[in-house]
């Protein structure tokens, strides 16, 4: 038994059993490795940053990490911008990189890189193993890292000697088993202080994020929100929320700021449900950065790594909400096919609630149309909607593989803006090789229409020539069926609602993968 050997023995017996994986050189006694068992599920990314998102998914999905195996310092750096968005969403994941054997490293040979450096700041713990006799042991301490409360984002760096070398003897049948830390129980004083709050009769917002917007969650703080009279809202971007017809209502806090500071304008009170406070994406002129109301005062309820629904049951006891007192669930909206005519954000989520079944999974970065589309999609059928976190775009094809090998019975489908696809548009190929059950639905307004909105934000009025040419997505146009086709996926191209909702519906019968290109 070698190091790699160890490293996979000790991953498969701590229930990591999925790795989505680049490998180069330094990775080969790794890749033989897993060659060796076959319980570990690999699946290729063409692209790290697909290897990475990927991971992001299905950890949100299964609620354990997957492994990545990334190839020296540049392959983890192709990786980082999803790693960014993963660590903002409290992903579970446990990186494997390949480094040069230990000595070669003073030869500088040319990928010869800083993995440290690179690793740290999107990781919460980075370790080179020294030996093939250490790899089980930090391979374990990884993995109970990755799974601590509430998800980690663990770097476990394998020189290829390590890899190679023989593990002695006494440490070949020992199973490393991870530790890791569970939610903390909810703080009694905290909980005391945000009943105070709720019965001093200011306006009061309860804003919600983390495990909070799972069902059982949500539908305890709809319970405190009707009986109390506070309101409820959601953080602007969340890992996963469990929403939908029969579910609790739910709106978002806005990304324009001058809309979500008229909406938090009212508040005196905001209770901290597993969300930070809000503040603007960016701080532009003559805008504030912190969009809560002048002088609203903070309560933290519990943080993400605490039990938020256990916290919600103790606050409702604490304010003694009958047990019989109903929230305010969303109906199930109009699922009759959507006229003939343009594709807007009425019509697209009309198209969506049409077509869409039961318990789906929608990843959603649409980018210009998320807010319309998320508070419309609302009255969908009850679904999962994991969402951009971190703003680094192109998550959203990888999310969605790493979401359909978490849950292969359900289906996937994704919100997707045309620019940001493009980051990550070799996760196509992935998704056809595993045969996955996605629908992609492709927003094409051949442009980052966003940053049509930030160049005037910030002052800079609409684009000229020089711009355009650096916002827009034309000449010449992509043709997102040609791309679909070309990585072996079916692709069509719609211009209408009412022929996108056929599309939808024709495109989740469909085994396999399947892209719709909706023409904005």
């Amino acid at each position: 038994m070698n190091g790699a050997d160890k490293l996979c023995q000790t991953l498969l017996a701590n229930d990591v059993d999925v790795c989505f994986a680049n490998p180069g050189t330094s990775e080969m006694h790794f890749v033989a490795a897993l060659d060796r068992r076959q319980e570990m599920r690999c699946i290729l990314g063409l692209f790290e940053g697909v290897v990475t998102g990927a991971a992001d998914g299905y950890a949100r999905m299964a609620e354990k990490p997957a492994a990545t195996l990334l190839h020296l310092g540049p392959g983890l750096a192709n990786g980082l911008a999803n790693l960014h968005n993963a660590k903002r969403a409290d992903t579970p994941m446990v990186n494997i990189v390949g480094d040069h054997a230990t000595t070669h490293l003073a030869l500088d040979a040319p990928l010869t890189t800083d993995i440290v450096g690179l690793a740290t700041p999107m990781s919460h713990w980075v370790r080179s193993t020294p030996s093939a006799a250490q790899v089980g042991a930090d391979a374990a301490e990884a993995i109970g890292v990755a799974r601590s409360a509430p998800g980690k984002i663990a770097t476990l760096i394998l020189p290829a000697d390590a890899a190679w070398s023989e593990v002695p003897e006494d440490h070949q049948d020992k199973i490393e088993v991870a530790t890791f830390q569970p939610p903390e129980a909810p703080n009694a004083a905290a909980i005391k202080q945000a009943a105070d709050v709720i019965r001093s009769g200011r306006q009061t917002l309860m804003l919600l994020g983390g495990t909070a917007m799972r069902a059982g969650a949500l539908e305890i703080a709809g319970r405190i929100s009707k009986h109390c009279g506070i309101n409820l809202m959601a953080s602007r971007s969340t890992p996963r929320t469990e929403r939908g017809a029969g579910r609790v209502v739910l709106d978002r806090v806005p990304y324009v700021v001058d809309h979500a500071v008229k909406v938090l304008a009212p508040f005196e009170e905001i209770i901290l449900v597993g969300s930070g406070q809000p503040v603007a994406f960016f701080l532009y002129p003559d805008k504030p950065g912190a969009i809560a109301a002048p002088g609203a005062q903070f309560t933290e309820l519990g943080g993400v790594h605490h039990n938020l629904e256990l916290a919600l049951e103790m606050l409702a006891d604490e304010l003694g909400v009958p047990a019989d007192v109903q929230p305010k669930l969303m109906p199930l909206g109009d699922n009759s096919l959507p006229d003939a005519g343009a594709i807007t954000p009425p019509s697209f989520s009309a198209a969506v609630v049409h077509a869409m079944p039961e318990n789906a999974i929608i990843c959603d970065e649409s980018i210009t149309f998320s807010q319309a589309i998320s508070n419309l999609t609302m009255q969908a059928p009850p679904h999962d909607l994991l969402q951009l976190t971190g703003g680094s775009i192109g998550i959203g094809i990888p999310l969605c593989i790493g979401a359909a090998i978490a849950c292969p019975d359900r289906r996937v489908i994704a919100l997707q803006a045309d620019g940001s696809g493009m980051y990550t548009v070799q996760g196509l190929w992935t998704q056809a090789r595993e045969n996955l059950n996605i629908t992609t639905i492709i927003l094409a307004n051949r442009r980052y229409q966003i940053l049509h909105g930030e160049l005037a934000n910030v002052g800079g009025g609409t684009a000229g020539v020089n711009a355009a040419r650096m916002l827009n997505l034309d000449d010449p146009d992509l043709d997102w069926v040609s791309l679909a086709r070309g990585f072996g996926i079916p692709a069509v191209k719609v211009d209408c609602a009412q022929a996108l909702a056929q599309e939808i519906k024709k495109a989740v019968q469909h085994d396999g993968p399947y892209l719709i290109e909706a023409l904005i």
